[in-house]
């Protein structure tokens, strides 16, 4: 499986995936699921992918040479001359549907679905960051400041944190920290997402980056993220007061009367009923 996360902030882009793909039990592979695209001084874009391997493969190589033609005169739109970006996205929501016409009926034939997800985001000079979540009809949404960040893959365990700490006014780091913590808590819950990962912090208007980054599982700084979450939550938890059950000591009592609701009623004997 997979689980990728992009978030987007007034001081950059944060992006993170794992590199599991599974095919069952026995067939454990590494594939990384993070492409960069780069023109210093131009246009600074990232692809994640999640679904079917095969696909997003096709996808990622396809989308290098795709070219989206509005008229018979106009200039072929790619993803390397878009003015915008939401115009190469765009162009990457034609390449799916390019191998989807070549691919589907075959896959569907022997019972695969044609399943894949992508978030793309980054910057082109001219206009302000970006970022998309594309779907396997080639179809795409935009973040927007209420809904900052994007995950794909096995988002659920990851959800919370991104939930609680991310706002368009988070500092960069922060981010960084939040979405490897993300990460953690994906690992610790799933088995079909691991280690290696990518990370990548793009700056606002820098149109490049070197915060570029594969993590394992001898990272110094991911060890120490990992071993702090576990202990840290810990140490919250055991600060919340358990429920007193006895009528014990408590400002904070859990057995109360409910303001609309009865407490559940017990089925005693066969002949009873609920209603």
């Amino acid at each position: 499986m997979t689980y990728c996360v992009a978030i987007k902030l007034n001081a950059g882009l944060v992006f993170l995936s794992d590199s599991r793909t599974n095919a069952g039990l026995d067939q454990i592979s590494t594939f990384r699921k993070m492409i960069v695209y780069e023109r210093a001084e131009d246009r600074f874009m990232v692809l994640l992918s999640a679904g079917n391997l095969s696909i997003s493969q096709s996808v990622r190589e396809i989308l290098q040479v795709e070219q989206l033609q509005e008229h018979e005169d106009s200039e072929p739109i790619t993803i390397w001359n878009a003015r915008s970006m939401f115009d190469a996205a765009r162009v990457l929501g034609s390449a799916v549907r390019h191998v989807y016409d070549r691919d589907a009926v075959a896959l569907r034939q022997s019972g695969v679905e044609f399943n894949c997800s992508m978030i793309f985001g980054g910057q082109i000079q001219g206009e302000g960051m970006r970022l998309f979540q594309v779907y396997s009809a080639g179809n795409f949404i935009e973040a927007t400041p209420e809904t900052p960040y994007f995950q794909i893959g096995e988002s659920k365990y990851g959800k919370p944190v991104l939930d609680r700490v991310i706002t368009p006014d988070t500092p960069l780091d922060e981010a960084a920290k939040c979405a490897l913590v993300s990460m953690d808590s994906t690992l610790k819950s799933n088995l079909s997402v691991g280690l290696p990962l990518d990370l990548v912090v793009y700056g606002v208007d820098d149109f490049q980056t070197s915060k570029v980054v594969c993590i394992d599982e001898h990272n110094p700084y991911f060890r120490m993220l990992h071993g702090s979450w576990g202990q840290k939550l810990r140490e919250v938890f055991d600060s919340i007061e358990d429920p007193q059950w006895a009528g014990g000591p408590t400002e904070l009592p859990l057995m109360v009367e409910a303001g609309r609701s009865k407490p559940l009623r017990k089925i005693t004997t066969p002949n009873e009923r609920l209603i």
